[in-house]
């Protein structure tokens, strides 16, 4: 199972996340709850959690392509 897994992942912690999007914790958290934001993962350290890079830069990616795309309509 583990095999499956690629070799290059890597966890954000939150302060790595806030840096890359831009949020706040507590509109990053908000999000979350709404179910518009990637999951964080346990870290197994109480309260330690980190979120999947893939899975941010996935999320960064499609507000870039909502955004061109709203870009775009409005100049139609």
């Amino acid at each position: 199972m583990f095999k499956e897994i690629q070799t290059t992942l890597i966890i954000l912690r939150r302060k790595q996340v806030e840096a890359r999007t831009g949020l706040s914790r507590s509109t990053i958290y908000a999000r979350i709850a709404e179910g518009s934001f990637p999951r964080p993962i346990d870290l197994g350290g109480g309260r330690a959690v980190g979120w999947i890079e893939a899975e941010i830069n996935a999320w960064v990616q499609a507000r870039i392509e909502q955004s061109r795309k709203n870009i775009q309509e409005k100049s139609i």
